[in-house]
């Protein structure tokens, strides 16, 4: 287990993530977060975009799945006017 480091909230709602942690985690300026709030425990999750392979292998699971169900191109296309609400 790492090392436990201490912060505290600014007046604004600012949290400095320790440099540490920061370094450990390749997190930076900009770097974005999923807060979960619960009782007396913050987490916060970095969000971040898959790498090119890991969306070419979510893409390849899509086509597959859409293989599978039998859709058509027109189907997928319905499918998101739908959901858009433009159906």
């Amino acid at each position: 287990m790492k090392k436990v480091a201490t912060t505290k909230m600014s007046s604004r709602g600012q949290v400095v993530i320790p440099e540490e942690v920061r370094k450990r985690l390749g997190l930076g300026a900009g770097s974005q977060f999923v807060v979960l709030g619960e009782g007396d425990v913050v987490v916060l999750k970095a969000i971040r975009a898959p790498s090119l392979k890991d969306f070419d292998r979510l893409v390849s699971q899509a086509e597959s799945a859409v293989e599978k169900a039998g859709m058509t191109p027109e189907d997928i296309e319905a499918a998101i006017r739908e959901v858009r609400g433009r159906a």
